[in-house]
Formats: C-alpha cells, structure tokens, sequence
C-alpha cells in the first residue's frame, strides 16, 4: 500500500528509541515495515542512537538506516520542534507521569498523531482533559496505551463484538477476559512506572480515573462493572465456563479504562457507530490461577502489595533500590523465551439466548517489551497507510480497526475468534 501524503520530513520518528522498548520498536521497524519509509531515530545521546542504527543494520541490512535526531524531552523547544518534522511520533520515555506530558502537548499542538505505551491511567485522563480539544482542532490522532498495556484486550473485545454483530446480528452484552498465560519479567521502567503514579497521584485521583467509564466520553447508564460473588470478593476466585478458575488481574483497571473508552468512543464517532458495544456493554478481566490456593494468594498479594505503596512512601525508594532502573529489562536472549497468551468470551445481547458465545485466544511468544515495539510500529503503519477516518482526538487501539489487528497478526501476535456453545 501506499503512504499517505503529508509534507513532513519523516513518516516516523521513534523517541526515545536508546531506552528498552524504545530499542525494540526500532528494531521492529527495520525488520518488518516498508523499505520506502522515511524514519528517525531520536534521543538525548547522539552516540547511542548511531549504535542503534548499527543494530539496526545487523537485523535488515537491506533498508536504508534511520536518521538521526537529537532531542531532551525536557527542553520544550527540541521536543516541539521535533514533533512538527514528523507525521506519526513514538515516544516510549517514560515514566509519562514524570517525562510524557511535553511530548504528548507538543505533538496535539503540532498535529503530530502520537503513540504511546504508558499504562498510567491517572495521566492518560489528565492529558485527556488538557489536550483533547486541541487535538480536535489540529486533527492530530493520540493514542495512548498502545503497547502491551491495552492493546491486546482493546483488540480481543472490538474482534468479539464484531463477530457477535456479524454472526447473530446483536449487539455486544458482556465481555470477560482472561490473562491465560505470562512468562515475563518487568522492565526498568515497568516498574518506575508503577512508584511514579504513587508518587504523583493523590489516592482520590487515582480513585477518580479508575472509576468505571471514567475515560469514556459518554457516561454508561449502568457504570458497574460485571457483580461479584462476596466469596470472590474475600478470596478474588472465580470459575468461568471455557476460561477456568480465575483471580485477580493486575491489569483489570488499565485495561479496563481503554476499554471502557472504546465503548463510548465507538458510540460517538460517525464512522464507527455501526461498531458499537451496545447500551448494556460489561466487561472484566481476569488472570489464570493454577488452583485455589494461587488464586487466593495473588488476590491478596496485589492487594497488600498496593496498599504498602500508597500508604508507605518511604517503601519507594527502597524498592528503586533492587530493581531495573528506567532504561534498562531482562537480557534477550530470557526475554525471547516469554509468552503470553489471552482468552476471552463475549455473549450476545439478545431478548432470546442464544445458547452460543464468541471465544478469542490471542497469543504471543518472545518478548513482551517486542511485544509492545511490534505493537507501536503495526498502529504507525495502520495510521500512515489506511484510510481511518476518525478526526482528531485521544483514541484507543480498537479504534484502528480490522486493519491493526491484520498487520499485528501478520508479524506474530496470533489472534482468532469463534462461536461455542454456552
């Protein structure tokens, strides 16, 4: 397919391309996306962008290096000026709650469309509340949380939905998730992440963004979650019919806020409103437990391990201390043995049941920070090839449709939806 045509210098530029992940989606660019496109690498150090052109070379050596541009993203004028030379801009320096607003601002003045992998989503809502019109107006795309963090459960619930439209004509009822399979260990910034929106955020801010529907731009005329039995309550311990037992997701409420967005998203766009949920759209996430006893222990491990860190600064520091800093992950050759692997099921809204059901598995084998890159790049080059039409905005993975999912599939990230019975 061809690009579409926009008068900037670059197709691309990956900010932060010297970090972790930010090496990764490099890497995935040379690799897999089109010879012909016109991208850069940025950073604050020249010399460790040209030793990623060298790696670079080492993976495709087929393909004319990146360019080189030189940027601190604490310097307004570098970051703005970097952001008006590019038609797509990936940024993966984080934390987003400490380093992201600059570029986020930058590119929604510039009308730059944006990419990001944060999973923070007290700051995704605040950039939402002081950037969106301005978006708007310049008809830059932002998405935010396109990586490992909501992409795969984005895309998992818009493919059901759409294969309950297709296959019953109904809309969507509910939707439960399920985290089947991870091998994986944290990155660096992973982890600084995770201190940062605790150090930031206040605990009613943090409750605010993770309220339900909070990110949507329509209310939900019921904004609860799917009940709960007050057993998986005290223990997080669920059974799910052709997902198993379950427990507690440390993902649920990241996920579950770009999902949500989804939903009031699909509802308002004219070019999306034949994709909508429905009015009585519910939906869950869970992870695999092993047995009860597993289940029970990461239900209160989450819960203990969350509490300490809201309530026991001093705990911060401390665990900066043993932990990868910002920038850095686990060696390549343990990251290419990971894998994850997500199931979900979807029932119609009907008046009659069905008695059937959409099932997804999507599944992945490598590096979930790859994961994140592969992720980053196929949206880059959904947005520079497809005819999307959405306006300006802050959208959600599921927003780029059929042809995100296709490219995403196309380079490893496995992903099939069929009917069962209930």
């Amino acid at each position: 397919m061809t690009f579409k045509r926009h008068g900037r210098e670059y197709d691309i530029v990956v900010f932060g391309a010297t970090g972790y992940t930010g090496r990764l989606t490099a890497e995935h660019i040379a690799q897999h996306l089109p010879t012909n496109l016109k991208w850069a690498v940025a950073s604050r150090s020249e010399s460790k962008l040209h030793d990623l052109i060298n790696d670079c070379n080492k993976v495709n050596s087929d393909r004319p290096p990146p360019s080189v541009e030189v940027a601190d993203i604490n310097n307004d004028e570098q970051v703005h000026a970097l952001a008006k030379k590019t038609y797509i801009l990936i940024t993966t320096v984080g934390p987003y709650t400490l380093y992201g607003e600059h570029m986020f601002k930058a590119c929604a003045e510039s009308g730059t469309h944006y990419l990001d992998v944060t999973g923070e989503v007290p700051w995704v809502a605040k950039m939402i509340e002081k950037y969106e019109k301005t978006a708007k107006r310049t008809g830059a795309l932002m998405l935010p949380q396109i990586g490992i963090e909501s992409a795969p459960t984005d895309m998992c619930t818009w493919l059901m939905a759409k294969h309950i439209r297709e296959t019953f004509g109904s809309k969507t009822k509910d939707v439960t998730m399920s985290i089947h399979k991870l091998s994986s260990k944290p990155s660096g910034g992973t982890l600084a992440t995770v201190l940062a929106v605790f150090d930031t955020f206040s605990m009613g801010e943090l409750k605010s963004a993770f309220e339900p529907y909070a990110l949507s731009p329509i209310a939900h005329p019921e904004p609860t979650r799917q009940s709960t039995s007050f057993l998986t309550k005290i223990f997080g311990v669920v059974t799910v019919p052709h997902l198993g037992l379950l427990t507690t997701s440390v993902a649920a409420s990241t996920d579950g806020a770009m999902v949500e967005r989804s939903w009031g998203l699909l509802a308002e766009a004219p070019s999306r409103k034949e994709e909508f949920y429905g009015p009585n759209f519910t939906w869950s996430e869970y992870y695999k437990a092993h047995n009860w006893l597993h289940g029970i222990v990461l239900h209160w491990g989450l819960i203990i391990g969350a509490t300490f860190l809201a309530l026991v600064p001093p705990l911060r520091p401390l665990i900066r201390r043993f932990v990868f800093q910002p920038g850095e992950g686990p060696e390549r050759d343990h990251a290419s043995k990971d894998e994850i692997e997500y199931r979900g099921i979807a029932n119609p809204d009907t008046s009659v049941p069905t008695g059937k059901q959409a099932h997804c598995r999507a599944r992945y084998e490598g590096s979930m920070y790859f994961l994140s890159g592969l992720f980053l790049a196929q949206a880059a080059l959904t947005i520079l090839e497809d005819d999307l039409e959405l306006d300006g905005g802050v959208w959600t993975p599921a927003c780029l449709g059929q042809g995100f999912i296709d490219r995403s599939h196309g380079v490893g990230f496995n992903i099939e939806v069929k009917t069962m019975d209930v």
